[in-house]
């Protein structure tokens, strides 16, 4: 593939954990994202002209920007110090929402850099960068969001050390309603609370429904991902920050969803679904829901995003 000079792309969101596979599993979702245009200019260098959507939040300083940062980790890595980046940076997903939002920009700006560049890096090779990404922007390296972000799908983080990630099978009519209500709920603090011993009981039951929920995405049986989704370990725990929490999960296994959950750290909220009509139905029903408990919310319903980030006209 030839360089370019100019690059536009799109990351999607996640939603990390699927549920039970808390650090290990992640699924891209097709809405929201981020995206990223990248202009090639004389002057060597990497700066950041423009960041809209983020509530003037997020630096323009690109040693302190994760799009910044991972552009520049690009070019040092392939000693390309001659060339001069211009980037502008759109938010399209809230920010602390559990729904990947600097794991999102994050991609943006890897796979961005390396499709103008020409591609001198595989997908798998930008991965330990993204990992560096995701530890400037939250304080910790995980790759739930980063890694179905960039490759899409549904991902399984098998091993950091090495670093081993693999594409899990996505069963055609899988889709997933997602409901962001408008309270914070940082990610730091919502690691801060776990507990960090768990009882063997409890670890054992957890290690069998994320056996059974890969098992029923090999095999498209979508009552077996129904059971495996649940989450014993972080879900007791993270839950009591999130308003109307048990309510919401009530009216997903009324409506028929296949499971409900958090996303990620919160506040963000996950039903998994067969079918697109039932997840568009199960948002609206959750966001009329919290606005009768004066809580205003975003909702997104989507399929499994197979592509993860892409490059746009």
């Amino acid at each position: 593939m030839k360089e370019k000079d100019t690059v536009h792309v799109f990351a999607p969101a996640t939603s990390a954990n699927f549920i039970c596979g808390y650090d290990i599993l992640g699924v891209a979702l097709n809405e929201p994202g981020d995206e990223v245009r990248l202009k090639r200019v004389d002057k060597p260098g990497v700066t950041i002209t423009k960041i809209s959507g983020d509530n003037g939040l997020l630096p323009l300083d690109p040693d302190k920007n994760t799009v910044g940062a991972c552009v520049q980790m690009i070019l040092q890595h392939l000693k390309r110090h001659d060339i001069g980046i211009e980037i502008e940076l759109y938010k399209k997903m809230p920010i602390g929402s559990g729904l990947g939002s600097s794991a999102a920009s994050t991609i943006a700006g890897l796979f961005a850099i390396n499709r103008l560049l020409g591609e001198p890096l595989t997908k798998q090779e930008l991965l330990p960068f993204a990992l560096k990404g995701e530890e400037l922007a939250c304080g910790h390296g995980h790759a739930d969001n980063v890694a179905p972000s960039l490759l899409g799908g549904i991902t399984l983080i098998r091993s950091y050390h090495p670093l081993e990630v693999i594409n899990l099978p996505v069963p055609k009519e899988l889709c997933c309603s997602i409901i962001f209500p408008h309270v914070e709920v940082p990610t730091r603090a919502a690691r801060q609370i776990l507990r960090t011993k768990v009882e063997l009981k409890n670890a054992v039951t957890q290690w069998g429904n994320i056996a059974g929920l890969v098992t029923g995405l090999f095999l498209e049986d979508y009552d077996l991902i129904s059971r495996s989704l649940q989450d014993d370990l972080i879900e007791p725990t993270r839950s009591i920050l999130i308003p109307e929490f048990d309510a919401m999960r009530q009216i997903t296994k009324e409506f028929g969803a296949l499971g409900f959950g958090i996303s990620g750290s919160g506040p963000s909220v996950v039903a998994f679904t067969k079918g697109l009509e039932k997840a568009k139905e199960i948002t609206n029903i959750l966001q009329s829901f919290l606005k009768t408990k004066n809580i205003e919310s975003n909702g997104y319903s989507s399929s499994i995003n197979a592509h993860g980030a892409t490059e746009l006209p």
